[in-house]
């Protein structure tokens, strides 16, 4: 195991007490960024194909969580003319304390912002599409009916385009998990973060509980899609903890788990309490299906998103 990084003074901001509330930004701010180890440096690489998708999301509006959420391998997925893509405008209702995306008070909806995105779809010629949204608490259906709408339209224009959403919770309201579950969507995934007694110091608003039912109601719910989920570390969990949440994980009905290095975005954010070598993320891929998941992705540099059809084409082959 790798040393420790960062350890705050005993108390209830600390990542490892019992029940660690998160530190204010003065406090965070005070927190020096560690050296990367040399696993995490990534090499820097502007394609031709890096400034196409960029121009083309910027000329029609579009947000990528790519870019609003700092994703370490934007310019290798950008190259490959690949964008995850993030609808609901770019202001969240929540605000986590490992997030980068904009936390406001969002203003109205852009109803025609599906349609757009099916025209960018075309225009990079993207057989398979992610998509994923900000948090909108302030919507009654939580933006669910933009998310079918979107498929949709992707649909009309090529029914074969396999179509990955990363969503909220939606408050828990099944009601609105339902009206994704219907669109048609072939990958379903929403991540649960972190381990359970560190969900209120990173997650903020957002419950471990809630997540696990709202997967569970996935797994349940027919026609099925492929469920996934994804979580961090690296923010002061214990191996334990981590192995516990798998099998919670697998008790949802899961059949994704994504396993990441979390990484600080900036001072404001929570600190990096360790970085995980290579080979700990291997042993975690390996007990993972030892529980039983259908499929574990983990890395240093894995994301829910990134390459997320290689993750799940064996599972889709087979529904």
């Amino acid at each position: 195991m790798q040393k420790v990084l960062y350890i705050q003074s005993a108390g209830e901001n600390s990542a490892h007490s019992l029940r660690p509330k998160a530190p204010s930004r003065r406090e965070r701010s005070m927190v020096p960024n560690p050296r990367l180890p040399r696993w995490m440096k990534i090499t820097t690489r502007f394609g031709p194909n890096y400034s196409r998708v960029k121009q083309i999301l910027k000329s029609n509006g579009l947000h990528s969580v790519c870019e609003e959420a700092a994703c370490p391998n934007i310019r290798e997925c950008w190259d490959e003319g690949t964008a995850t893509f993030m609808i609901l405008g770019k202001h969240c209702t929540r605000s986590c304390n490992f997030c980068d995306v904009i936390s406001a008070k969002p203003i109205g909806l852009d109803l025609e912002e599906p349609a757009r995105l099916a025209k960018v779809v075309a225009e990079l010629k993207l057989k398979q599409v992610v998509i994923t949204s900000v948090t909108r608490d302030d919507l009654k259906d939580g933006g669910a009916s933009i998310f079918a709408e979107t498929i949709r339209l992707l649909r009309e224009q090529d029914k074969e385009v396999k179509v990955e959403f990363l969503v909220p919770d939606f408050a828990g309201k099944t009601e609105n998990m339902k009206i994704i579950l219907d669109s048609g969507v072939d990958v379903l995934a929403h991540n649960v973060e972190t381990v359970s007694r560190l969900q209120k110091r990173v997650r903020g608003a957002a419950k471990l509980d809630r997540s696990l039912e709202m997967l569970h109601y996935a797994s349940s719910y027919r026609p099925r899609p492929v469920i996934k989920t994804g979580m961090m570390i690296g923010l002061g969990e214990t191996v334990d903890e981590i192995i516990e949440l798998m099998h919670q994980i697998y008790a949802s009905g899961t059949d994704i788990l994504t396993i990441g290095q979390y990484l600080r975005p900036s001072s404001e954010h929570l600190p990096v309490e360790r970085f995980y070598h290579p080979d700990e993320f291997k042993e975690l891929a390996k007990i993972g299906h030892k529980i039983g998941l259908g499929h574990v992705e983990a890395g240093p540099l894995v994301r829910s998103s990134y390459k997320a059809f290689n993750q799940s084409k064996d599972l889709l082959e087979k529904v």
